[in-house]
């Protein structure tokens, strides 16, 4: 082989190396900056009971951690809602639901039942937190929501007593 076509392969070499390593390191999380994690667990199926764990079951009510959103534009909840485009007033019983309860919009305008200390409402599913993707202009720059999130309007804090300033509560759900 020739000096020079040793040159050209090798500039050839370098080259592709540095384009792929550029690449790569474009893909990985940098300190300080949001990355979801892009996995949803979870499967239907049967409930395997050996070790008390909570089991999803028709008909019963759900363990979930209510979080505190607004559902008025310009306020954290981002875009207008899912389900139907809008915004929402933070006097209205509405909530958004963790990726899995979402289930594809099929949620979409139902009244699921929340209960939190003996106190219950009924609130209109109107958006999903999305449990998957985040940390970008439309999920707020917030990250990823847990998969055990029913994330509710202020009015629904207000009608179960419960302090705003907490920002999150044990509750049960249901469909009913």
């Amino acid at each position: 082989m020739s000096t020079s076509r040793a040159i050209a392969t090798m500039a050839l070499f370098v080259l592709v190396t540095l384009t792929i390593s550029h690449v790569a390191s474009s893909l990985r999380p940098s300190i300080g900056v949001c990355w979801a994690s892009g996995y949803l667990p979870g499967k239907a199926g049967h409930c395997q009971k050996s070790n008390d764990p909570d089991c999803c079951e028709n008909g019963k009510s759900t363990k979930a951690v209510l979080t505190l959103n607004s559902f008025e534009k310009g306020k954290d909840g981002g875009n207008p809602s899912e389900c139907d485009n809008s915004y929402h007033s933070d006097k209205e019983l509405v909530v958004a639901l963790s990726t899995g309860w979402f289930k594809n919009m099929a949620r979409c305008d139902h009244h699921i039942k929340v209960t939190s200390n003996g106190n219950s409402v009924y609130a209109k599913v109107v958006d999903e937190c999305d449990s998957v993707y985040g940390c970008d202009e439309d999920h707020n720059y917030e990250p990823p929501c847990a998969n055990n999130i029913v994330d509710a309007s202020p009015a629904v804090w207000t009608a179960l007593g419960l302090d705003q300033n907490v920002g999150m509560e044990d509750i049960t759900w249901s469909e009913e």
